[in-house]
């Protein structure tokens, strides 16, 4: 799993884009007057995409309580989300709202990812643009246990980096791993990502500080193996 964006409630200040002019006096307003607002980031859009034949992504739904409890389970995933460990129904109707909140403040594209067969949802991958006035975004994305090993995460990868680079145009890509997480290491390589050093106690995790390795993606870079990095 790849560190996600810190939520809102989590991280103060990261939950909307950076960079947004504060107000200011307006040169054209009526003296002693109050100025006008600076406008705010545009709410977003989430798609639906289908990442290869297997799966789907899409905007988060009150119907995905069963997933929040799933993850809730994980001894890692609370650790790195907002997930609410211990489970409460309230907890993660919050959870699926903060998902929305997010949307709609510019803040980034939260997905789920959804079994085709079955509708199942499976684990969750975001597109983060706090630093997109920067030229670059994050991505980060989990799975709940039954769904890994089975090429979920490379698929959900691929599209939404596809999507990104192709379609939004955003210049750099950013993925943030533990280092002892070898698996997801190897599948951002495989798409193209580059291994470009480590933050040393760059992420709270839990009660301690943890490494990340930081991997990034350029719109102007090659695929590492041959193929388009484009979305399926």
């Amino acid at each position: 799993m790849a560190a996600p964006e810190p939520d809102p409630d989590r991280a103060p200040g990261t939950g909307t884009t950076p960079g947004t002019p504060g107000t200011t006096a307006d040169t054209d307003s009526t003296p002693g007057s109050a100025p006008d607002p600076a406008p705010g980031p545009e709410p977003l859009t989430v798609p639906s995409m289908s990442a290869g034949p297997d799966f789907v992504l899409r905007p988060w739904e009150m119907s995905d309580l069963p997933l929040i409890r799933e993850a809730s389970l994980d001894p890692y995933i609370p650790l790195i989300t907002t997930i609410p460990a211990p489970y409460s129904e309230a907890a993660a109707e919050a959870f699926v709202r903060r998902q929305w909140e997010r949307a709609a403040t510019g803040a980034g594209y939260p997905f789920a990812i959804v079994r085709s067969r079955d509708r199942r949802p499976v684990g969750a991958i975001g597109l983060w643009l706090r630093e997109l006035p920067e030229g670059r975004a994050s991505l980060g994305y989990w799975l709940t246990d039954l769904a890994r090993g089975q090429g979920v995460a490379r698929a959900a990868l691929r599209t939404v980096t596809g999507w990104a680079l192709r379609d939004l145009g955003v210049p750099r890509l950013q993925l943030y791993i533990e280092p002892w997480n070898t698996a997801s290491a190897r599948i951002a390589e495989d798409i193209g990502f580059r291994r470009e050093g480590l933050l040393r106690g760059w992420q709270q995790v839990g009660d301690e500080r943890r490494d990340m390795a930081v991997y990034a993606l350029l719109n102007s870079d090659g695929p590492a193996d041959g193929r388009a990095v484009t979305a399926h």
